[in-house]
C-alpha cells in the first residue's frame, strides 16, 4: 500500500485527498462536532493541509503526538507545531492534553481498511489503544485512497474498527 500511495502523481494524490476529506465535512457526524481529531500526514498518506486549514476555522482541532508508547491529542495551534515530532510528522506541543471524552469526532488514518470498518495500522497500536479509552466515545471516521479499501484484513481482538470510510470514492 505504501508503494501505491508514494507512487501516485502529486496532482492526483491532492485531488484524491480533497475528495476525502469532502466526504468527511459530509458527515453528519461532522456537521454536529465541536471537536475535531485530526492528524498530520505522513508522505504516504491522505494530504491534510487543506483540511486542517479549513476546519481550523470553524472547529476545535486536537492533533497526535506520540509520547512513548502511547498517544495523546492537543490542540493545534499552527504557530506551536514541532515539525520534527515522533515518525518526523508535524506534532503539537501544547501541555494540556484533549481528554478522550472531548472529542466528537476523530479522522483515523490506515494502512488499509475494510468496507465493514476494519482497519490496518502501522503496527504500534497507537490508535487501538486511544480508541478503547474509557470516556471515548467520538465518531470514528476512517480515511484512506480508493485502493486501500480491500476485501478482508487479519484482525485481533483488540482492533476498534471505525464507524464510516471515506476513501474519495463516488460511492461508499
Amino acid at each position: 500500500m505504501k508503494g501505491f500511495n508514494t507512487s501516485l502523481q502529486p496532482e492526483r494524490r491532492a485531488e484524491l485527498s480533497e475528495a476525502i476529506f469532502r466526504q468527511v465535512e459530509r458527515l453528519p457526524a461532522f456537521a454536529a462536532a465541536r471537536t475535531v481529531a485530526f492528524f498530520s500526514a505522513l508522505r504516504d498518506e491522505p494530504m491534510t493541509d487543506g483540511a486542517l486549514a479549513r476546519w481550523s476555522r470553524t472547529r476545535r482541532i486536537v492533533l497526535p503526538r506520540v509520547e512513548g508508547e502511547i498517544m495523546r491529542f492537543y490542540d493545534y495551534d499552527p504557530a506551536a507545531m514541532n515539525a520534527s515530532g515522533a515518525f518526523g510528522i508535524s506534532e503539537p506541543t501544547g501541555t494540556v492534553p484533549c481528554l478522550p471524552e472531548e472529542i466528537d469526532l476523530i479522522v483515523v488514518p490506515g494502512v488499509a481498511f475494510t468496507r465493514a470498518g476494519m482497519r490496518l495500522g502501522r503496527g504500534k497500536g497507537f490508535y487501538d489503544k486511544y480508541l478503547s479509552q474509557p470516556g471515548m466515545r467520538a465518531f470514528k471516521a476512517g480515511v484512506c485512497y480508493p485502493h486501500q479499501v480491500v476485501a478482508e484484513l487479519p484482525v485481533d481482538p483488540h482492533d476498534m474498527p471505525v464507524d464510516a470510510l471515506c476513501c474519495g470514492a463516488a460511492e461508499q
